[in-house]
């Protein structure tokens, strides 16, 4: 069965919606830049009842993430940086980490392990964009045939309800992770819209 994350979770609505629609990881973004930033106290306080918890950082410092971990409970650091710092990140915390890796080509994939413990693949961000991730944009996802992960890993970018279940049954994905597919309004998370989601990752399955 695909997994599912649901990203972006910044208030008590979204995170219940999340939960009960049966999503396996809830992700906080600690990023000032996404309309979706949440500081480690407020983390904590969504993170009750929450599933598995993910923690999203782009070049974070040693000392960004020891204070959040010093905060809240992270089960996984989602990490936008290279793989060596990636690695160094894992073995200093002790916590599992997911890289993040944007592509554009067949040859942007990961064929090495690099010391982590997934990967999230998404688009590189278009031109211009303040975010390495989280820009709503979807990539050629006939470049993953053939593809050998190294890893486990998460289908991510421009996922929606509508395109979900197509998104699985042409990439084989084992998870998808979405953010603003599920908004009502940018940032803002929409409970009908997770639920729908969720139920179209299930019904792929089928």
């Amino acid at each position: 069965m695909t997994r599912v994350k649901i990203c972006g979770i910044n208030d008590p609505a979204a995170r219940d919606a999340a939960r009960d629609a049966g999503a396996d990881w809830l992700g906080f973004v600690f990023f000032p830049a996404s309309p979706r930033a949440v500081t480690p106290a407020l983390a904590a306080t969504l993170t009750h009842g929450a599933p598995s918890r993910v923690g999203l950082f782009v070049h974070p410092t040693d000392e960004a993430i020891a204070t959040t971990l010093a905060t809240v409970r992270l089960d996984v650091l989602q990490i936008y940086d290279g793989p060596e710092r990636c690695a160094a990140l894992r073995a200093r915390f002790g916590v599992p980490v997911w890289r993040a890796v944007g592509v554009a080509e067949a040859a942007d994939l990961p064929t090495e392990a690099d010391g982590v413990d997934g990967f999230v693949i998404e688009a590189k961000p278009p031109e211009g964009a303040t975010r390495p991730g989280g820009n709503a944009a979807t990539f050629d996802w006939p470049i993953l045939r053939g593809w050998r992960a190294p890893l486990p890993w998460m289908l991510a970018g421009g996922l929606t309800p509508g395109n979900v279940a197509e998104a699985i049954r042409g990439t084989g994905a084992p998870g998808v992770d979405v953010s603003s597919g599920v908004e009502r309004e940018r940032g803002k998370k929409d409970a009908g819209l997770i639920r729908a989601f969720l139920a179209a990752v299930r019904g792929a399955g089928q």
